[in-house]
């Protein structure tokens, strides 16, 4: 979840991200695996293919010579967010593709000797790999929370690879140097879950309370969604990865400067720092009851420079608005389209 505070600026440094992108696939396109999947999601069977330094499982539903749209999720969730998103998209002719990040579900590192790194560049490097390994030369991109952020980094680094995007809560690069300036009482309260994971005390209290600690956010996060146990225990299991929680505190300690990330991402994050501009057709969108800490859309429009709208959702919709308010999502992914 994002957890800026409104009206401080330096929250950019701080919103959560994850996975979501749009595009014509190549002509030839790999056959992926489809092993019998651990983690049953509200897809079904998932597919898998080797991307990078991960073997992704991803759902995919529409026809295979679509536009392709790839959805990012964000923490603590899962790709479920989107299970009735995809269906409605499919059903205008999209290959809508919804992958699992680094540490959710069934998607898997290659080697046991590579670092469980949550750097924010290292995530956005997945949605490449993942591209490149479907042979997918641009895409739409729609994402929330860790999703957003790694959509908005791809769309800012790799632009030819984006045809459209769509962002909830907007604009959500940040940098370490952001990331070490104290912000007001209640912003830093906010960052509860932030300081706990700073603390091996934290990282044991995640790793042996993991689902009620997700639960105790979607709550917070999304006040008004009525989800019933269900609904959430099935995502909840999607973060049973063995990963999940070293890549979570990772992420939250590397934006407070107290780990590093790897070599191979210091480039990126060099440019990141930066704030880098978005260019690409985008369509941010925001809940009318989001819980988590967002920015405000007129603090961020500027770093949109392309064709831009924002949205408003209203209806009391929190923070994980693809699976609060699926047809406003999907109405969004069609229409950046199109911009």
């Amino acid at each position: 979840m994002h957890a800026q505070l409104k009206r401080h600026p330096l929250f950019l440094a701080f919103a959560l991200l994850p996975f979501v992108a749009m595009g014509m696939a190549h002509a030839e396109m790999p056959e992926p695996q489809t092993p019998a999947p651990q983690h049953q999601s509200a897809f079904g069977t998932l597919k898998h293919i080797k991307a990078g330094l991960l073997d992704v499982a991803y759902a995919e539903v529409g026809p295979a010579n679509g536009q392709v749209v790839i959805l990012l999720h964000g923490w603590p969730y899962d790709i479920d967010s989107y299970a009735n998103v995809a269906p409605l998209l499919a059903a205008k002719g999209y290959r809508v593709l919804v992958p699992y990040a680094r540490g959710y579900g069934d998607t898997r590192f290659l080697s046991d000797k590579t670092l469980r790194n949550g750097e924010p560049a290292a995530l956005a490097q997945d949605v490449i790999d993942f591209m490149d390994a479907l042979k997918i030369n641009q895409a739409v991109l729609g994402g929330y929370d860790w999703g957003a952020r790694s959509a908005d980094i791809v769309s800012a680094l790799w632009p030819e690879r984006v045809k459209a995007l769509v962002s909830v809560s907007g604009y959500l690069i940040g940098n370490q140097a952001a990331g070490k300036n104290p912000l007001p009482p209640k912003a830093e309260l906010q960052w509860w879950y932030q300081f706990y994971f700073a603390t091996e005390r934290g990282a044991a209290g995640y790793q042996k309370n993991t689902h009620d600690f997700a639960k105790l956010i979607w709550q917070t996060a999304s006040p008004k969604w009525a989800f019933d146990e269900a609904t959430f225990e099935r995502s909840a299991k999607g973060l049973d990865n063995p990963d999940h929680v070293a890549i979570t505190v990772f992420n939250y300690r590397w934006r407070l400067g107290l780990v590093q990330g790897e070599a191979q991402y210091a480039a990126l994050e060099q440019t990141l720092a930066q704030s880098p501009s978005i260019g690409v057709p985008t369509i941010t969108l925001e809940g009318d009851a989001n819980g988590a800490p967002h920015p405000l859309p007129e603090d961020y429009a500027k770093r949109f420079t392309g064709k831009y709208q924002f949205r408003l959702v209203s209806g009391g919709i929190g923070h994980n608005l693809p699976q609060e308010a699926p047809a406003a999502f999907a109405k969004a992914i069609v229409d950046a389209d199109h911009l």
